[in-house]
């Protein structure tokens, strides 16, 4: 169990039988009455953001949390299948699971698996991913006075704006935290 006085960003604890990562904390002592422990907690299954109090000296059951570097290798129907890089082990993900984040994942590309209890729970990409462009329009010489911007669809299916002179083939910097083109490789 956990007390209260032992909370810290980033730990994972359960309430009512969900999982929660902790996202902030703190300790309040009123002038009347008994402490307290206000927090804001991030559901681990669903990221839902929820605000709760405890009473000080509240104990919780701890979640076991494990953050594990993963490569890709490859994909069938709707599974991702992984290699952790330091066991050799292969997981197969849900796609339903890694979510969003599917459209960062390239082939032998390394990501971040986070696993609560011993199930994974979430993927995180890197901080920027390169990409191939499979298609976008071609850009016109003098269609703008300003830089412009057009859609274009990478090689994972992700749509990404980019400006005028990226072409179909080019390799592009895209932001996996904001989904915006940084540059091209």
């Amino acid at each position: 169990m956990i007390s209260t006085s032992q909370f810290k960003n980033g730990a994972a604890i359960r309430v009512d039988g969900k999982r929660f990562t902790i996202l902030y904390f703190q300790h309040v002592k009123p002038g009347k009455g008994g402490a307290f422990v206000r927090t804001r907690l991030r559901n681990i299954d669903n990221g839902a953001v929820i605000e709760k109090t405890f009473r000080a000296g509240e104990k919780l059951e701890p979640v076991r949390t494990e953050s594990r570097p993963m490569q890709f290798l490859y994909r069938e129907d709707d599974l991702l299948h992984f290699m952790d890089t330091g066991t050799y082990e292969q997981t197969a993900i849900p796609e339903s699971v890694i979510g969003e984040t599917a459209g960062f994942v390239v082939p032998n590309g390394t990501l971040s698996v986070l696993s609560a209890d011993g199930e994974v729970v979430s993927v995180e990409p890197p901080a920027h991913v390169d990409l191939e462009v499979t298609q976008t329009d071609p850009g016109l010489k003098g269609d703008t006075a300003q830089g412009g911007s057009k859609p274009a669809t990478t090689e994972t299916g992700l749509v990404v704006q980019v400006p005028l002179f990226v072409n179909t083939g080019d390799r592009v910097r895209v932001d996996t935290r904001s989904r915006e083109y940084l540059t091209r490789v």
